[in-house]
Order: structure tokens, then C-alpha cells, then sequence
């Protein structure tokens, strides 16, 4: 009966968001020219407008709809509508034909010259040294992971897809691994072997460097045996490096893949909070000017009312108050005085939660992650952001309780996972049996439990409050190489509509403890749909995974767009300092 009212309580609330078209207004541009005749279309409804002279326009949808914006000889975009969908600005690109003419096959099984016209767009396919392998027909599982979904901070071959495959064991530490073993290998437990751009071989390619792995395919059981025969009965990882993976088109040396190398050593260009103090908004200016408390509360007085209307002024003024006279009394007077703009508002209340646990007022941001739950029951975000606040307060057989729920209404078809955020989950819940098992289960359950994770060193989790918003994580290693990943429409449109399908904002990023010392984490804003500053929260475990586990939270407001931003630094072995 339980969960019959648990089912019936979360189809409620997710059809009751459902009811109320929202009102949605932007204006539509290209190089911040406006589009005249840009056609906005409700995809469920075929209901259509057009943008006027000025580029704007007026469409009314429900959450859950999909809206799309198209304009001739542009890249047609698309945005699913949510609860908090009411301004939408929207800048096209022009639009990019690779191929010049499309083929009907009425075959499903396309040739090898087909594949190879199609690898650089399809990320279903792996060239193997048998030819390109499409995972959608071959008769055996295969894995592929793109190489943009690597853990961009890894050292090797090995950390980087060893947190993307479950049931692989590493043999050995860099720059010292001798082997990879998968689990459900055919016969026995033998190591896997590599097949690098159709080179075959059974020592691990320690030459390989990460950042110029283009796919990775893994195959294990019978279907690695059938093509690669006894020497697979531990499994093959198919590896296709960026340089060796040009197809040229029929006729021509023109090629259909792209994908260039590029220098990425880092050059000091993040500006630090020192740096974009003058980029402050002019209010947060005038308060840090102030020399006496008293003399910034009667500067907040007569600022709340032009820019009371703003959540983004109150968080700020909260904070100012908080951090700067360390007068929390008065912050949250701030909040409480202004708490309409925060009701029924998840992006203005995650934003709140995020300031409260980096503060460590851990109670707060579980009573404010309580309202998100319930305007949001159908987000998986919602899901563990309350396991997550639960195990700060220590109320850890409620947070195994969220998980639970969560995997139960996933299997019943309530809520939808993609694979980063299985992946995301499991490692949680992983985190919390192995750190406070023992208050969860009996020894025999206890004992009967496989974990997987098995990952020592820093552990970065990044949560942005708004779906729209757009940036770029960049990370510098010890040795001054950086790598990028950006978060974006632009950079992928499809991974940006599936988390606002799952109602998903998180990322991880792993650094092992191979490469010691001190890593920078910057951050480029890009902006979002309604021109607004976004929130985005770091989480780090360091030491992760081990008795010495800690955790620290911090929030970084961001508004300033298209500059390169110092966030933090992050050594694998002692402190973590903050801009």
C-alpha cells in the first residue's frame, strides 16, 4: 500500500506541473544581430510564431514540451521546456553540412565505406582491426565511450576508464600498470588485450596519452573471443586515437573527421577574484566600500528597494553580511524579509542551499533541499541533493532510504537515468555503505555486498542551479597541462536536452593520487538563457573513499561571461586553497 501512495503522490505532482502552460519570451539573434522571421515551434503541438523586427518573441508551452527555433541556413536548436522556463534567448549558428548528398540504403547493413563516412558523426561506431564495428547490429555487447566523456583529468589510459566501466580492475599504479581485467571475461581471469587503431597487442599502451584517445570501445565475453579469438577470453578495449582515424572522402584527401591535436599547455591566463573585483555588480561595490557595519546596513536599506526584486541581490547581500561582519543574525533576517522571491522557486532555493553548506549550516540547506524535493519530485537531482544533506546531518539510514526510493520509481519507469548519472548514483551510495555500513546493515549484508569503487584520491563534484547555464571546467595539472570540457549547447546539444530530461546538473571529475600536487580548476561562463547569473557549486572529497575522507563546499556566483576564471586549487596530497 506504501507504495502504491508513494506512486500516487508523485504522479500528482508531476502532472499538476504539467497543467499551466508557461508564458515564454526571448529574443532570437545571430552575432547579437536580430532575426527577423525566426520560426519558434511547441514540437508535441506544432504550434508555431515568428519573431518580429526586433527578433522577439511570444510562445505559451507545458513543461515537458519541447520548443524549436530555426531560421534558414541556421543549426536548428532545441530546448525542453521546465517549471522555471519563462525567458528564453536564443543565438543560432550557421549550419554545417558535412555530407552533400544523402543516400536512401533499403538495406540495414551498410558497408565499410559507409561507416567510414559516417564515423566522425555516429558515436556508435569503433574501427577495430577487423573494420568499423556499429554497436547497434553486432550480435555481442559492445561499450563505446566517447573520448569527450573521458575523465579529462586522468594521467592515464587506465584511471580514465576505469570509473566509466563497471568491474574493471586495474593491476599496478602509473606509471607503473601492467594490466586491465573486466568482469564477465569468457573463460577464467585473464587480462584484456588492446587494439589500437587496428594494432593488436597484450602489453598495457602506457604510451597513449588521454587526451588524444578519439573512442574507446570495450568488448567482453563471447563476442571478443568470435572476432579476436583465445587470446580475448579476458576481454578487448578497442582504442581509436584522434590521429589515426581520418577517413578521407571517395576521391579527394579531404577528410571527414577533423579532430586536431592541440597544444594545451597552460598559459596563466585565469584571471583571480582580485583580478574581476572592478566586475563586481556596482551595489556589492558600495557595500564593500563601507567602513562601519552600521553604515552598510543603511547602504542595504535604500539599495533593497531598486533591487529587491532580485534573488540574486538578496544571496548576495546574505553573503556580504555573513562573511564580511560576520553577522549571521542579520543575513538571515535578509532572507526571511525577502523570502517571496524563493518560494516555488528551485533555481533561487538550490542557489540558497548551496550558500548555506558551503557556510556549513547543514541543517538550513536540508529544510531548503525539503521544498526543492517538493516542487521537483520528478528530478533525479532532487534525489541526491536529499541523500547527499541527509548524510551531512548524519542522518545516514534516511539517506539510504532516498536511494532506495529512487532506484525503486527508476525501475518502475517513473524517473528516467542516463549513464553519467547511474554512474554518479552508484558511486554515492557506494561512498556511503563503505564509510557507514555499519550503521546501515548487518554484518552478513555487510558481507554480501560488492563495491566497485574502489578510487583513492580527489574526488570534484560540480552542480550547477540552472539547466540553462552554459561554461567551461578547465583543469591544470602539476606539469602546466591543462584540459577542457565544456558544458553547452553548442558543444552538445543532445547530453544538454537528455539532463533536462533526467532532471540531472551534476558532473565528477576523478584525479587519482598517480600524478601528485596541486591542480587549478578554472572556469569560463557562458551564460544562460534568460541572461542571468548562474550558481555553481564544487563539492571536494579528498582522500576520497577512505576513513580520512573529507569534504569541503563552495559556491561561485557566475555572471562575468566568456572570461577564464580562477576557482580553486586542489593538492592530492595536503590542503585545499580557495580565491
Amino acid at each position: 500500500m506504501k507504495k502504491i501512495i508513494v506512486l500516487f503522490v508523485l504522479a500528482c505532482t508531476f502532472s499538476s506541473a504539467q497543467e499551466k502552460k508557461n508564458s515564454i519570451t526571448g529574443k532570437i539573434t545571430y552575432l547579437e544581430t536580430p532575426l527577423v522571421n525566426a520560426v519558434v515551434k511547441v514540437v508535441e503541438t506544432n504550434e508555431t510564431v515568428k519573431s518580429d523586427v526586433n527578433g522577439t518573441y511570444q510562445v505559451k508551452a507545458l513543461p515537458g514540451q519541447s520548443l524549436t527555433f530555426s531560421y534558414p541556413s541556421m543549426s536548428t536548436v532545441e530546448i525542453l521546456v521546465e517549471d522555471v522556463t519563462r525567458i528564453l534567448n536564443i543565438e543560432l549558428n550557421p549550419e554545417v553540412n558535412m555530407l552533400d548528398e544523402v543516400t536512401v540504403e533499403k538495406t540495414v547493413i551498410k558497408s565499410q565505406e559507409q561507416l567510414r563516412g559516417e564515423y566522425a558523426t555516429n558515436k556508435n561506431l569503433i574501427n577495430t582491426a577487423f573494420g568499423i564495428l556499429d554497436k547497434d547490429i553486432t550480435s555481442f555487447a559492445v561499450r563505446i565511450i566517447d573520448g569527450k566523456e573521458l575523465n579529462v583529468v586522468s594521467i592515464d589510459l587506465a584511471s580514465a576508464i576505469r570509473y566509466r566501466v563497471p568491474g574493471i580492475r586495474v593491476e599496478g599504479v602509473y606509471p607503473n600498470v601492467s594490466a586491465i581485467y573486466l568482469r564477465g571475461s569468457s573463460v577464467g581471469f585473464f587480462p584484456v588485450i588492446y587494439d589500437v587503431d587496428g594494432l593488436i597487442m597484450q602489453d598495457y599502451p602506457d604510451f597513449i596519452a588521454v587526451e588524444n584517445i578519439e573512442r574507446i570501445a570495450v568488448i567482453s565475453g563471447l563476442g571478443a573471443v568470435t572476432k579476436y579469438g583465445g587470446a580475448a577470453n579476458g576481454g578487448v578495449v578497442v582504442i581509436n586515437t584522434k590521429g589515426a582515424n581520418y577517413f578521407p572522402e571517395p576521391g579527394s584527401d579531404k577528410p571527414y573527421d577533423q579532430a586536431k591535436l592541440r597544444n594545451n599547455k597552460y598559459d596563466n591566463s585565469a584571471l583571480s577574484s582580485s583580478d574581476l573585483k572592478l566586475d563586481k555588480p556596482t551595489y556589492l561595490n558600495i557595500l564593500l566600500s563601507s567602513t562601519t557595519e552600521s553604515e552598510a546596513i543603511e547602504l542595504y536599506k535604500d539599495q533593497v528597494k531598486m533591487y529587491g526584486s532580485s534573488y540574486n541581490y538578496v544571496l548576495d547581500a546574505y553573503d556580504y553580511f555573513s562573511q564580511r561582519w560576520k553577522n549571521s543574525d542579520f543575513a538571515d533576517e535578509i532572507i526571511q524579509d525577502n523570502r517571496g522571491l524563493f518560494n516555488e522557486n528551485p533555481l533561487a532555493l538550490k542557489s540558497l542551499a548551496y550558500i548555506y553548506q558551503a557556510e556549513g549550516r547543514l541543517e538550513k540547506a536540508n529544510e531548503i533541499y525539503k521544498e526543492v524535493f517538493t516542487l521537483r519530485a520528478n528530478y533525479a537531482q532532487s534525489y541526491l541533493n536529499m541523500a547527499e544533506s541527509y548524510i551531512e546531518i548524519n542522518e545516514f539510514q534516511k539517506a539510504a532510504s532516498i536511494y532506495a526510493r529512487y532506484g525503486y520509481l527508476l525501475e518502475q519507469g517513473f524517473l528516467r537515468a542516463e549513464e553519467d548519472l547511474g554512474i554518479i548514483m552508484e558511486r554515492e551510495l557506494n561512498n556511503l555503505i563503505a564509510l557507514k555500513g555499519k550503521e546501515l546493515l548487518s554484518n552478513k549484508e555487510l558481507k554480501n555486498i560488492v563495491l566497485d569503487d574502489e578510487f583513492d584520491g580527489t574526488r570534484l563534484v560540480f552542480e550547477w542551479n540552472d539547466s540553462e547555464a552554459e561554461f567551461e571546467l578547465e583543469f591544470v595539472n602539476p606539469e602546466g597541462n591543462y584540459f577542457k570540457s565544456e558544458h553547452s549547447l553548442f558543444a552538445d546539444a543532445n547530453r544538454i536536452k537528455n539532463e533536462k530530461i533526467s532532471g540531472f546538473s551534476t558532473e565528477e571529475y576523478l584525479i587519482d593520487d598517480s600524478l601528485r600536487g596541486t591542480w587549478q580548476i578554472n572556469a569560463k561562463y557562458l551564460g544562460n538563457k534568460s541572461l542571468t547569473p548562474s550558481y555553481l557549486k564544487a563539492t571536494i572529497y579528498h582522500n576520497y573513499g577512505s576513513a580520512s575522507q573529507r569534504k569541503e563546499v563552495k559556491v561561485f556566483k557566475l555572471n562575468i561571461r566568456n572570461v577564464n576564471q580562477q576557482l580553486f586549487t586542489v593538492s592530492n596530497a595536503s590542503s585545499i586553497v580557495s580565491n
